[in-house]
Protein backbone atom coordinates (compact mmCIF):
# COMPACT_ATOMS: atom_id res chain seq x y z
CA UNK A 1 0.00 0.00 0.00
CA UNK A 2 2.85 2.40 0.70
CA UNK A 3 4.14 2.16 -2.88
CA UNK A 4 0.62 2.90 -4.15
CA UNK A 5 0.40 5.88 -1.82
CA UNK A 6 3.73 7.28 -3.04
CA UNK A 7 2.72 6.73 -6.67
CA UNK A 8 -0.57 8.56 -6.07
CA UNK A 9 1.15 11.47 -4.33
CA UNK A 10 3.42 11.93 -7.34
CA UNK A 11 0.55 11.63 -9.83
CA UNK A 12 -1.55 14.07 -7.81
CA UNK A 13 1.29 16.61 -7.79
CA UNK A 14 1.57 16.50 -11.58
CA UNK A 15 -2.21 16.61 -12.08
CA UNK A 16 -2.85 19.50 -9.69
CA UNK A 17 0.14 21.62 -10.71
CA UNK A 18 0.28 20.97 -14.44
CA UNK A 19 -2.60 19.15 -16.10
CA UNK A 20 -5.47 20.60 -14.04
CA UNK A 21 -4.15 24.14 -14.49
CA UNK A 22 -4.09 23.61 -18.25
CA UNK A 23 -7.49 21.87 -18.35
CA UNK A 24 -9.20 24.54 -16.25
CA UNK A 25 -8.16 27.29 -18.67
CA UNK A 26 -10.35 25.84 -21.42
CA UNK A 27 -14.07 25.24 -21.85
CA UNK A 28 -14.97 22.19 -19.71
CA UNK A 29 -17.00 20.44 -22.40
CA UNK A 30 -14.13 20.71 -24.89
CA UNK A 31 -11.74 19.32 -22.27
CA UNK A 32 -14.13 16.45 -21.53
CA UNK A 33 -14.36 15.56 -25.22
CA UNK A 34 -10.58 15.59 -25.65
CA UNK A 35 -9.97 13.52 -22.52
CA UNK A 36 -12.53 11.04 -23.82
CA UNK A 37 -10.63 10.74 -27.09
CA UNK A 38 -7.40 10.08 -25.16
CA UNK A 39 -9.19 7.39 -23.13
CA UNK A 40 -10.53 5.77 -26.29
CA UNK A 41 -7.02 5.75 -27.75
CA UNK A 42 -5.36 4.15 -24.71
CA UNK A 43 -8.17 1.63 -24.40
CA UNK A 44 -7.83 0.51 -27.99
CA UNK A 45 -4.55 -1.39 -27.67
CA UNK A 46 -2.93 -3.71 -25.14
CA UNK A 47 0.11 -1.55 -24.31
CA UNK A 48 -2.09 1.48 -23.64
CA UNK A 49 -4.22 -0.51 -21.23
CA UNK A 50 -1.16 -1.96 -19.48
CA UNK A 51 0.46 1.46 -19.02
CA UNK A 52 -2.78 2.84 -17.62
CA UNK A 53 -3.11 -0.13 -15.26
CA UNK A 54 0.43 0.38 -13.99
CA UNK A 55 -0.18 4.08 -13.34
CA UNK A 56 -3.58 3.93 -11.70
CA UNK A 57 -4.78 0.52 -10.56
CA UNK A 58 -5.11 -0.73 -6.98
CA UNK A 59 -6.61 -3.95 -5.62
CA UNK A 60 -7.36 -5.20 -2.13
CA UNK A 61 -9.37 -8.25 -1.12
CA UNK A 62 -11.23 -6.31 1.57
CA UNK A 63 -12.91 -4.22 -1.14
CA UNK A 64 -14.21 -7.17 -3.17
CA UNK A 65 -17.89 -8.12 -2.89
CA UNK A 66 -20.73 -9.77 -4.75
CA UNK A 67 -23.79 -7.54 -5.01
CA UNK A 68 -27.06 -8.57 -6.67
CA UNK A 69 -25.22 -11.53 -8.17
CA UNK A 70 -22.46 -9.36 -9.68
CA UNK A 71 -18.80 -9.41 -8.61
CA UNK A 72 -17.15 -6.03 -7.95
CA UNK A 73 -13.38 -5.77 -7.41
CA UNK A 74 -14.00 -2.51 -5.57
CA UNK A 75 -17.06 -0.36 -4.85
CA UNK A 76 -16.06 2.76 -6.83
CA UNK A 77 -17.88 3.16 -10.15
CA UNK A 78 -17.94 5.90 -12.73
CA UNK A 79 -21.35 7.56 -12.57
CA UNK A 80 -23.57 8.00 -15.60
CA UNK A 81 -23.04 11.37 -17.28
CA UNK A 82 -19.34 11.06 -18.09
CA UNK A 83 -19.18 8.20 -20.58
CA UNK A 84 -22.40 9.18 -22.33
CA UNK A 85 -21.79 7.13 -25.47
CA UNK A 86 -20.03 4.15 -23.87
CA UNK A 87 -16.66 4.93 -25.45
CA UNK A 88 -14.49 4.24 -22.40
CA UNK A 89 -15.51 0.74 -21.37
CA UNK A 90 -12.12 -0.74 -22.30
CA UNK A 91 -9.92 1.75 -20.42
CA UNK A 92 -11.88 2.45 -17.22
CA UNK A 93 -11.11 -0.91 -15.54
CA UNK A 94 -7.42 -0.05 -15.90
CA UNK A 95 -7.96 3.39 -14.34
CA UNK A 96 -9.10 1.57 -11.20
CA UNK A 97 -12.88 1.68 -11.34
CA UNK A 98 -14.76 -1.36 -10.07
CA UNK A 99 -17.57 -0.77 -12.58
CA UNK A 100 -19.16 1.96 -14.65
CA UNK A 101 -22.57 3.21 -15.63
CA UNK A 102 -22.87 4.48 -19.19
CA UNK A 103 -25.31 7.06 -20.52
CA UNK A 104 -27.87 8.06 -19.74
CA UNK A 105 -28.91 6.49 -23.04
CA UNK A 106 -32.22 7.54 -24.59
CA UNK A 107 -34.50 5.81 -27.04
CA UNK A 108 -33.59 8.20 -29.85
CA UNK A 109 -30.40 10.06 -30.64
CA UNK A 110 -30.32 13.26 -28.62
CA UNK A 111 -28.31 16.40 -29.38
CA UNK A 112 -28.79 17.76 -25.87
CA UNK A 113 -29.47 21.33 -24.86
CA UNK A 114 -28.12 24.23 -26.90
CA UNK A 115 -25.53 26.75 -25.79
CA UNK A 116 -23.08 26.29 -22.93
CA UNK A 117 -23.74 23.03 -21.08
CA UNK A 118 -21.01 22.66 -18.49
CA UNK A 119 -19.51 25.03 -15.92
CA UNK A 120 -16.90 24.57 -13.21
CA UNK A 121 -17.94 25.92 -9.82
CA UNK A 122 -14.41 25.97 -8.43
CA UNK A 123 -15.17 27.45 -5.02
CA UNK A 124 -17.95 24.93 -4.47
CA UNK A 125 -15.94 21.98 -5.86
CA UNK A 126 -18.85 21.28 -8.15
CA UNK A 127 -19.86 21.10 -11.78
CA UNK A 128 -22.99 22.74 -13.14
CA UNK A 129 -24.37 20.36 -15.76
CA UNK A 130 -26.86 21.25 -18.50
CA UNK A 131 -26.11 18.63 -21.14
CA UNK A 132 -29.72 17.58 -21.53
CA UNK A 133 -29.02 13.87 -22.09
CA UNK A 134 -26.73 14.28 -25.09
CA UNK A 135 -26.04 10.80 -26.54
CA UNK A 136 -26.02 8.79 -29.77
CA UNK A 137 -29.23 6.91 -28.94
CA UNK A 138 -29.94 3.35 -27.86
CA UNK A 139 -29.65 1.70 -31.28
CA UNK A 140 -26.19 3.08 -32.12
CA UNK A 141 -24.74 2.59 -28.64
CA UNK A 142 -26.07 -0.95 -28.17
CA UNK A 143 -24.79 -1.91 -31.61
CA UNK A 144 -21.32 -0.61 -30.69
CA UNK A 145 -21.24 -2.44 -27.36
CA UNK A 146 -22.42 -5.73 -28.86
CA UNK A 147 -18.95 -6.15 -30.35
CA UNK A 148 -17.08 -5.78 -27.05
CA UNK A 149 -16.24 -7.71 -23.90
CA UNK A 150 -16.02 -6.09 -20.49
CA UNK A 151 -13.67 -6.65 -17.55
CA UNK A 152 -16.07 -5.25 -14.97
CA UNK A 153 -19.83 -4.90 -14.41
CA UNK A 154 -21.37 -2.49 -16.89
CA UNK A 155 -24.47 -0.55 -15.89
CA UNK A 156 -26.82 0.87 -18.52
CA UNK A 157 -28.52 4.09 -17.44
CA UNK A 158 -31.62 4.79 -19.53
CA UNK A 159 -33.78 7.90 -19.79
CA UNK A 160 -36.38 9.33 -22.14
CA UNK A 161 -35.20 11.39 -25.09
CA UNK A 162 -34.97 15.09 -24.35
CA UNK A 163 -37.46 16.56 -26.81
CA UNK A 164 -41.09 17.65 -26.99
CA UNK A 165 -42.15 14.31 -28.44
CA UNK A 166 -41.62 12.52 -25.11
CA UNK A 167 -43.39 15.01 -22.84
CA UNK A 168 -46.62 13.03 -23.16
CA UNK A 169 -46.56 10.20 -20.59
CA UNK A 170 -47.28 7.38 -23.04
CA UNK A 171 -44.61 8.63 -25.44
CA UNK A 172 -42.13 8.98 -22.60
CA UNK A 173 -42.75 5.41 -21.47
CA UNK A 174 -42.39 4.16 -25.05
CA UNK A 175 -39.04 5.93 -25.28
CA UNK A 176 -37.77 4.33 -22.05
CA UNK A 177 -38.92 0.97 -23.40
CA UNK A 178 -37.04 1.45 -26.67
CA UNK A 179 -33.83 2.24 -24.82
CA UNK A 180 -34.25 -0.66 -22.39
CA UNK A 181 -35.05 -3.28 -25.01
CA UNK A 182 -32.23 -2.19 -27.33
CA UNK A 183 -29.76 -3.45 -24.71
CA UNK A 184 -31.84 -6.21 -23.17
CA UNK A 185 -32.45 -7.97 -26.49
CA UNK A 186 -28.71 -7.98 -27.23
CA UNK A 187 -27.94 -9.13 -23.66
CA UNK A 188 -25.74 -6.09 -23.06
CA UNK A 189 -25.20 -4.76 -19.58
CA UNK A 190 -24.85 -6.25 -16.11
CA UNK A 191 -27.62 -4.08 -14.65
CA UNK A 192 -29.94 -1.24 -15.62
CA UNK A 193 -30.56 2.12 -13.98
CA UNK A 194 -33.78 3.92 -14.80
CA UNK A 195 -32.98 7.61 -14.64
CA UNK A 196 -36.17 9.30 -13.46
CA UNK A 197 -34.38 12.39 -12.20
CA UNK A 198 -32.62 14.24 -15.02
CA UNK A 199 -33.14 17.94 -14.19
CA UNK A 200 -32.29 19.19 -17.69
CA UNK A 201 -34.96 17.78 -19.99
CA UNK A 202 -38.30 18.73 -21.55
CA UNK A 203 -41.16 17.96 -19.22
CA UNK A 204 -39.11 17.92 -16.02
CA UNK A 205 -39.09 14.73 -13.93
CA UNK A 206 -42.59 13.26 -14.40
CA UNK A 207 -41.71 9.73 -13.30
CA UNK A 208 -40.78 10.80 -9.80
CA UNK A 209 -44.55 10.90 -9.38
CA UNK A 210 -45.33 7.50 -7.80
CA UNK A 211 -48.40 6.82 -9.97
CA UNK A 212 -46.53 7.60 -13.20
CA UNK A 213 -43.54 5.59 -11.98
CA UNK A 214 -45.86 2.66 -11.35
CA UNK A 215 -47.09 2.84 -14.95
CA UNK A 216 -43.52 3.06 -16.28
CA UNK A 217 -42.34 0.04 -14.31
CA UNK A 218 -45.49 -1.89 -15.21
CA UNK A 219 -44.78 -1.27 -18.90
CA UNK A 220 -41.17 -2.42 -18.50
CA UNK A 221 -42.31 -5.53 -16.67
CA UNK A 222 -44.88 -6.34 -19.36
CA UNK A 223 -42.29 -5.84 -22.12
CA UNK A 224 -39.76 -8.05 -20.33
CA UNK A 225 -41.47 -10.60 -18.11
CA UNK A 226 -38.09 -12.06 -17.08
CA UNK A 227 -36.85 -8.77 -15.59
CA UNK A 228 -33.88 -10.93 -14.54
CA UNK A 229 -31.11 -8.32 -14.38
CA UNK A 230 -30.73 -5.95 -11.43
CA UNK A 231 -32.67 -2.72 -11.92
CA UNK A 232 -31.98 0.50 -10.02
CA UNK A 233 -33.79 3.83 -9.89
CA UNK A 234 -31.73 7.03 -9.97
CA UNK A 235 -33.23 9.34 -7.38
CA UNK A 236 -33.51 13.14 -7.35
CA UNK A 237 -31.41 14.90 -4.74
CA UNK A 238 -34.12 17.11 -3.27
CA UNK A 239 -37.25 14.95 -3.16
CA UNK A 240 -39.39 15.24 0.01
CA UNK A 241 -39.06 12.10 2.13
CA UNK A 242 -42.83 11.59 2.00
CA UNK A 243 -42.52 11.16 -1.77
CA UNK A 244 -39.49 8.92 -1.30
CA UNK A 245 -41.67 6.65 0.85
CA UNK A 246 -44.20 6.34 -1.96
CA UNK A 247 -41.43 5.51 -4.46
CA UNK A 248 -40.15 2.84 -2.08
CA UNK A 249 -43.59 1.22 -2.11
CA UNK A 250 -43.70 1.22 -5.92
CA UNK A 251 -40.17 -0.21 -6.04
CA UNK A 252 -41.20 -3.09 -3.76
CA UNK A 253 -44.09 -3.92 -6.05
CA UNK A 254 -41.73 -4.49 -8.99
CA UNK A 255 -38.80 -6.01 -7.08
CA UNK A 256 -36.48 -3.12 -7.90
CA UNK A 257 -32.93 -3.94 -6.74
CA UNK A 258 -32.07 -0.56 -5.33
CA UNK A 259 -31.42 3.14 -5.78
CA UNK A 260 -28.68 5.47 -6.97
CA UNK A 261 -28.56 8.28 -4.40
CA UNK A 262 -28.52 10.82 -5.99
CA UNK A 263 -28.72 12.85 -9.16
CA UNK A 264 -27.79 16.56 -9.38
CA UNK A 265 -28.89 19.30 -6.97
CA UNK A 266 -31.00 22.17 -8.31
CA UNK A 267 -31.77 24.41 -5.32
CA UNK A 268 -29.65 27.59 -5.58
CA UNK A 269 -30.07 28.26 -1.85
CA UNK A 270 -27.96 25.20 -1.03
CA UNK A 271 -25.47 26.31 1.68
CA UNK A 272 -22.64 24.37 -0.01
CA UNK A 273 -22.73 26.75 -3.00
CA UNK A 274 -19.79 29.13 -2.54
CA UNK A 275 -20.07 31.02 -5.84
CA UNK A 276 -21.61 34.50 -5.88
CA UNK A 277 -23.53 33.67 -9.06
CA UNK A 278 -24.66 30.38 -10.58
CA UNK A 279 -26.53 30.30 -13.93
CA UNK A 280 -30.17 29.36 -13.48
CA UNK A 281 -30.03 26.29 -15.74
CA UNK A 282 -28.82 22.79 -14.99
CA UNK A 283 -28.01 20.84 -11.85
CA UNK A 284 -24.97 20.74 -9.58
CA UNK A 285 -22.69 17.84 -8.73
CA UNK A 286 -19.83 17.37 -6.28
CA UNK A 287 -19.74 18.94 -2.82
CA UNK A 288 -23.01 20.79 -3.45
CA UNK A 289 -24.91 17.50 -3.53
CA UNK A 290 -22.83 15.63 -0.93
CA UNK A 291 -25.05 16.18 2.12
CA UNK A 292 -28.23 15.54 0.13
CA UNK A 293 -26.81 12.23 -1.07
CA UNK A 294 -25.66 11.20 2.40
CA UNK A 295 -29.01 12.10 3.94
CA UNK A 296 -31.03 10.12 1.40
CA UNK A 297 -28.79 7.07 1.80
CA UNK A 298 -29.22 7.22 5.55
CA UNK A 299 -32.98 7.72 5.30
CA UNK A 300 -33.59 4.78 2.99
CA UNK A 301 -31.22 2.44 4.82
CA UNK A 302 -32.75 3.30 8.18
CA UNK A 303 -36.21 2.44 6.86
CA UNK A 304 -35.33 -0.56 4.70
CA UNK A 305 -31.98 -1.97 5.92
CA UNK A 306 -30.76 -4.58 3.37
CA UNK A 307 -34.05 -4.69 1.44
CA UNK A 308 -32.54 -2.45 -1.26
CA UNK A 309 -28.99 -2.00 -2.57
CA UNK A 310 -27.97 1.65 -2.29
CA UNK A 311 -25.40 3.24 -4.59
CA UNK A 312 -23.98 6.43 -3.12
CA UNK A 313 -23.30 9.17 -5.67
CA UNK A 314 -22.43 12.78 -4.92
CA UNK A 315 -19.46 14.57 -3.37
CA UNK A 316 -16.92 11.75 -3.15
CA UNK A 317 -13.46 13.33 -3.18
CA UNK A 318 -11.63 11.32 -0.48
CA UNK A 319 -11.64 7.91 1.16
CA UNK A 320 -13.38 9.50 4.14
CA UNK A 321 -16.19 10.80 1.89
CA UNK A 322 -16.62 7.32 0.40
CA UNK A 323 -16.44 5.48 3.71
CA UNK A 324 -19.03 7.78 5.27
CA UNK A 325 -21.51 6.81 2.56
CA UNK A 326 -20.74 3.12 3.13
CA UNK A 327 -21.33 3.44 6.87
CA UNK A 328 -24.59 5.26 6.25
CA UNK A 329 -25.87 2.35 4.15
CA UNK A 330 -24.40 2.48 0.64
CA UNK A 331 -23.05 -0.80 -0.73
CA UNK A 332 -21.58 0.68 -3.93
CA UNK A 333 -20.39 4.17 -4.84
CA UNK A 334 -20.13 6.37 -7.93
CA UNK A 335 -18.11 9.47 -8.71
CA UNK A 336 -17.21 11.93 -11.47
CA UNK A 337 -16.54 15.38 -10.02
CA UNK A 338 -13.98 14.26 -7.46
CA UNK A 339 -11.93 12.70 -10.26
CA UNK A 340 -12.05 15.92 -12.29
CA UNK A 341 -10.97 18.13 -9.39
CA UNK A 342 -8.45 15.74 -7.80
CA UNK A 343 -7.18 13.65 -10.75
CA UNK A 344 -7.65 10.10 -12.06
CA UNK A 345 -5.27 8.70 -9.43
CA UNK A 346 -7.93 9.57 -6.84
CA UNK A 347 -9.89 6.41 -7.64
CA UNK A 348 -7.08 4.16 -6.43
CA UNK A 349 -6.30 6.58 -3.58
CA UNK A 350 -9.89 6.37 -2.33
CA UNK A 351 -9.85 2.58 -2.58
CA UNK A 352 -6.49 2.43 -0.79
CA UNK A 353 -7.75 4.74 1.92
CA UNK A 354 -10.96 2.75 2.40
CA UNK A 355 -8.95 -0.46 2.77
CA UNK A 356 -6.98 1.21 5.57
CA UNK A 357 -10.13 2.53 7.25
CA UNK A 358 -11.71 -0.92 7.15
CA UNK A 359 -8.63 -2.44 8.74
CA UNK A 360 -8.57 0.29 11.40
CA UNK A 361 -12.21 -0.46 12.29
CA UNK A 362 -11.61 -4.21 12.40
CA UNK A 363 -13.63 -5.16 9.31
CA UNK A 364 -12.47 -8.02 7.11
CA UNK A 365 -14.62 -6.93 4.16
CA UNK A 366 -16.34 -3.74 3.07
CA UNK A 367 -19.73 -5.46 3.19
CA UNK A 368 -19.39 -5.61 6.99
CA UNK A 369 -19.22 -1.80 7.17
CA UNK A 370 -22.42 -1.13 5.19
CA UNK A 371 -24.80 0.75 7.47
CA UNK A 372 -22.45 0.51 10.46
CA UNK A 373 -23.23 4.02 11.69
CA UNK A 374 -26.92 3.21 11.93
CA UNK A 375 -26.40 -0.10 13.71
CA UNK A 376 -24.86 1.79 16.63
CA UNK A 377 -27.83 4.16 17.03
Amino acid sequence: MQSTRLRNVILKFFYKNIFKRIFFVFDPERVHDRVTRIGVFFGSFVLGRKITHLLFNFTDKTLEQTVAGLFFKNPIGLAAGFDKNAQLTQILPEVGFGYEEIGSVTGEKCAGNSGQRLWRLKNSQSLLVYYGLKNDGSEAISKRLAKLKFKFPLGISIAKTNNRNTVDEASGIADYLKAYLAFKEKNIGSYFTINISCPNAFGGEPFTDPEKLNRLLKALKEADSDFNKPVFLKMPAELPFEQVDEILNVARKYNITGFVCTNLAKNRSNPNIKEQFVPDVGGMSGKVVQDLSDNLIEYIYKKCKEEFVLIGCGGIFTAEDAYRKIKKGATLLQMITGMIFEGPQQISEINRGMAELLKKDGYRNISEAVGADLRTI
